[in-house]
């Protein structure tokens, strides 16, 4: 049975901001030192058009930020200040997570991660308040205030888990009590928010708080996943998944958005699986998800911070495998995996979404204009556990006085998809330079040329989706 959809190239449209450009994410603070890292990011704002970085750590001891030495608090900027340098030299701006605890402050021994974060709270919030009000402070002098006020600040990270502290809202909120004001006494206009939690846990509650001790919360900042598990490795299992739904994350947006009121929300995590070596991250599969969501999500958020960008990434350790499972876009070597070229499909969009009739159980459509052009996108996704095949897809362009040739741009199984091709080599755990040469081209995507049929004075375009694919159809049209 056929999938067919219509849209008129003529109708009114809606806007389609490239919102999930903001931010994008990435694991831990050292690592925008290294060169690899830096080259990556570079890449993924010149061809994803991403905006700000997001991280953990750029307040922990192996940043040198404050450390107490013959019982004397010693403060370096120089690491932060040299990763910043960085970001505004490319075109970028930081997204700061204020994490975490410097032993120098700390109320105990608590850690998280391979590299051993303390997430413990401050002894001595005071102390904490110092802290924060010195670094913003000597950011707006290094950088000046119009500068630092296109930033975002952001409380912690994941208060309500107890990985990353007590997972008591009583505990947090007074942490961002402390923040908010030692930020707001540099600029009042320098933005800040939370309650950055998992799992869009405690956004009424925290908007309620702020109101009621009249302290500013200038965003909403919240994280999820298509499951429960965050961070728990196998907890992705298929009674969960099988329980989810394929809009799962558009339903919790929503929610979202309904407590937040007028204020923005901003997403500063997601991914299509909480689980940090899940192979489905490397697979067409994560292109397909990203596709629907990122388009779903429109209209509900303001920032939509994929996490993460790449796989240079250690919050366990630091695999050498080119395909680990890890959550980034890019893998160790730089080789772009299908969850990227979804965002370089996303990223060659217009900002007008056009509406689209038809549905069907697997396949998705949205069509969107670009002054004289326009590109259809087409997902076929399933959740795994849930039925999927390949399916014939038919689109027909109405109002339409001519249609020229269309092209077409393909992810699925044998389109770029660079695991695939470095499966058939057998897998190695080390590559050549030959080798990433070869799955760099493997992992491009490739522009083809698709019919366009005229029938009884429409125009219609006919296309085969396999199981988890995506493809974007661009044409040049005369309404």
């Amino acid at each position: 049975m056929v999938a067919s959809f219509s849209g008129k190239l003529n109708d009114k449209s809606t806007a389609l901001p490239h919102f999930w450009e903001h931010t994008v994410g990435s694991g831990h603070a050292t690592l925008a030192l290294r060169a690899d890292w830096q080259a990556q990011l570079k890449r993924a704002h010149d061809e994803l058009g991403m905006q700000h970085v997001r991280f953990h750590g750029i307040l922990s001891d192996d940043m040198g930020t404050l450390i107490c030495q013959s019982d004397q608090l010693l403060y370096s900027f120089f690491n932060a200040d040299q990763i910043f340098d960085f970001l505004l030299s490319i075109g970028m701006k930081p997204f700061v997570e204020l994490s975490f605890m410097p032993s120098a402050l700390s109320s105990g021994d608590q850690t998280v991660f391979h590299y051993r974060a303390n997430v413990s709270a401050p002894r001595d919030l005071a102390q904490w308040s110092v802290l924060i009000h010195k670094l913003v402070k000597h950011w707006v002098e290094r950088y000046g205030i119009e500068e630092v006020r296109q930033w975002f600040f952001e409380v912690w990270n994941e208060p309500n888990l107890t990985a990353f502290g007590s997972g008591k809202q009583s505990d947090y909120f007074e942490l961002y009590r402390y923040t908010v004001e030692a930020i707001k006494t540099v600029d009042a206009e320098l933005k800040v928010g939370g309650p950055v939690t998992a799992d869009n846990a405690w956004i009424s509650d925290f908007i309620d708080f702020c109101t009621a001790q009249a302290l500013p919360a200038d965003f909403i900042s919240t994280h999820h996943y298509p499951t429960d598990s965050f961070g728990k490795p196998g907890d992705d299992t298929e009674t969960e998944l099988s329980e989810s739904t394929r809009s799962i994350l558009r339903e919790e947006a929503r929610a979202v958005r309904q407590q937040a009121g007028e204020r923005p929300v901003y997403y500063t995590e997601w991914c299509t699986s909480s689980n940090p070596r899940d192979p489905m991250h490397d697979d067409p599969y994560a292109a397909a998800f990203i596709v629907k969501t990122v388009l779903e999500a429109n209209g509900l958020v303001q920032a939509y911070s994929y996490w993460t960008f790449s796989d240079i990434f250690e919050e366990n350790y630091f695999p050498s495998e080119p395909f680990q499972g890890g959550f980034g876009l890019l893998n160790i070597h730089g080789i772009a995996k299908p969850a990227y070229r979804a965002y370089e499909l996303l990223h060659g969009l217009g900002t007008e979404l056009l509406a689209v009739q038809g549905e069907h159980a697997t396949v998705d459509a949205w069509l969107v204009r670009d002054g004289k052009s326009a590109t259809l996108v087409l997902t076929n996704f399933a959740l795994p556990c849930h039925p999927i095949a390949t399916e014939a897809v038919s689109f027909t362009l109405g109002n339409v006085k001519s249609a020229g040739s269309a092209t077409i741009r393909r992810i699925d199984l044998e389109h770029a998809n660079a695991k695939r091709r470095w499966e058939q080599m057998g897998k190695p755990e080390y590559l050549s330079k030959a080798m990433v040469a070869e799955l760099n081209e493997a992992s491009c995507l490739q522009t083809t040329a698709l019919p366009i049929e005229s029938r009884d004075g429409q125009y219609t375009l006919d296309v085969s989706m396999p199981p988890q694919s995506v493809a974007a159809i661009r044409f040049d049209y005369d309404a």
